[in-house]
């Protein structure tokens, strides 16, 4: 059995992401982790790994990356402000991400916000221009 004190410095790491606010369930945090999208000291790990502070994370969730340390566990979600104090972010992990976003979001203005096949006016527009 262990006691209150034991259990303040040892967590699941996917309810600890879950708190820190790096995904929106917990199911989607045991999936992240258990797929190796979450590494711990440089280590792939199970979802039951349990963390401490001063561990080391590199989370990659869709094209961004953190790289964070453990800074305090939790295992109730809060707001978005007292999340951010659970970890503490690398400024060279901060300035890839930020670069990262500025990349995703000069491509969104090349590729535009059309998907899939022209509407019928779109496709009579291009016959026009087409033929002059």
């Amino acid at each position: 059995m262990t006691s209150d004190n034991d259990a303040q410095k040892r967590l699941r790491i996917d309810k600890w992401l879950w708190a820190a606010r790096f995904y929106k369930t917990r199911g989607l945090a045991q999936t992240a982790v258990a797929g190796g999208k979450v590494k711990l000291n440089g280590e792939r790990v199970k979802p039951a790994k349990e963390i401490s502070a001063g561990d080391e994370l590199v989370i990659r969730s869709g094209e961004l990356v953190w790289a964070v340390t453990v800074v305090t566990l939790s295992a109730i979600r809060g707001p978005a402000a007292v999340a951010r104090l659970l970890y503490a972010e690398s400024e060279q992990s901060a300035a890839r991400r930020t670069a990262q976003l500025n990349d995703l979001r000069a491509q969104a203005g090349v590729r535009g916000d059309r998907k899939g096949r022209p509407t019928k006016r779109e496709r009579r527009e291009l016959e026009r221009w087409r033929n002059g």
